[in-house]
């Protein structure tokens, strides 16, 4: 973004303040208008490069690869966003159809207009070297590259919406945070400066003993008072002694065994490893996390999208147009897009 005022231009304010666009569909504020905006501009990008594309034939064949063009990106992002939400859903992602529609548009609208600004260099070759063969070549390539920094941007943002827990299960992530509640420690209250002794005097474990006396005995008198009325005597509550505590207990442990305070061998039974004060919850031990099910599928969702996008080019050509045959507005289907590129590599 360029001051305070935002860019009329979609693709200025996606490679500027990428980060606002990610906030922006993860918040999923306004994303209808920033969809139709992206949509607008790539298509119009598109008809334009696809103009330069079918200027090597004649203008009638420019103008049908300028409709044709933007049509190939639409009908691959119809047929292929589907699979993509579903992948979603069936790994337990969270996003929406508005999400992952902006998502695709975002790769979509940065390779459309990469592909544009490349229009002029096509251009030049198309005037200085009218090679069919060569000028088919030049173009595969610049589209392949357009792609692959538009999809470079798809997966920044998939990877943007992990790191805010979208590509994870609501489940399996409440789970977790109550999990980790549940170890951590309770905070001691806050005392004041110089007031906690550094040690406690070893007579304190004998008068945490002492005051678990008449906790037990007034259990008991609860039990015998429930038999006298008739009713069922009630189970009596579990007085759990606490452990020997060591001479030295330092107060920021709020009265538990500071760690090293046992000796090698000598942890008293009964005192689980998450229940001490200094144990670090598993979320918090910095080991990597692994890469949520979304993220792997995403890359093979790439590569369909890759595949359907070559095989519907091949369906929908000519884009460029053999000057040695006529103007059609379409060819029969034979052969695949990969044997023709293996070939025109052949021949040059």
């Amino acid at each position: 973004m360029s001051g305070d005022r935002p860019s009329p231009l979609v693709i200025e304010r996606i490679l500027r303040d990428r980060q606002g666009i990610w906030q922006q569909i993860v918040a999923e504020g306004d994303l209808n208008a920033l969809t139709g905006r992206m949509l607008a501009s790539s298509a119009i990008a598109l008809a334009c490069y696809g103009a330069v594309l079918g200027a090597f034939h004649s203008p009638l064949m420019a103008l049908t690869s300028a409709l044709k063009l933007p049509l190939l990106f639409l009908v691959t992002l119809a047929i292929c966003l589907p699979t993509l939400y579903l992948f979603n859903l069936v790994f337990g992602a969270r996003l929406s159809v508005r999400q992952s529609l902006a998502l695709v548009m975002v790769a979509i609208t940065v390779t459309s207009m990469l592909a544009v600004a490349f229009a002029p260099i096509s251009l030049f070759f198309l005037i200085t070297a009218p090679d069919y063969g060569f000028f088919k070549l030049l173009n595969v390539a610049i589209l392949t590259l357009s792609a692959l920094v538009g999809l470079r941007f798809l997966t920044g943002g998939m990877q943007v919406l992990n790191d805010h827990g979208l590509l994870a299960p609501a489940v399996a992530t409440a789970g977790a945070a109550g999990q980790v509640n549940a170890q951590a420690p309770a905070v001691p209250a806050a005392v004041p400066a110089g007031a906690v002794p550094a040690s406690v005097p070893a007579g304190a474990a004998s008068t945490t003993d002492a005051d678990a006396e008449p906790v037990a005995g007034s259990a008991g008198a609860a039990v015998a008072g429930s038999a006298a009325n008739g009713g069922t005597p009630a189970a009596a509550p579990t007085v759990q002694t606490p452990a020997q505590v060591p001479a030295h207990v330092p107060a920021q442990w709020g009265g538990q065994p500071a760690p090293g305070s046992f000796p090698p061998g000598m942890m008293p039974p009964g005192y689980p490893a998450a229940q001490r004060p200094w144990a670090t919850p598993p979320a918090r031990r910095g080991e990597p996390t692994q890469r949520p099910a979304s993220m792997t599928l995403l890359y093979i969702w790439i590569l369909l999208f890759g595949f359907v996008g070559t095989q519907l080019a091949w369906t929908l050509r000519p884009f460029f147009g053999d000057p040695g045959q006529d103007f059609s507005l379409f060819r029969s289907i034979d052969g695949n897009f990969y044997a023709e590129i293996l070939r025109t590599i052949a021949n040059l």
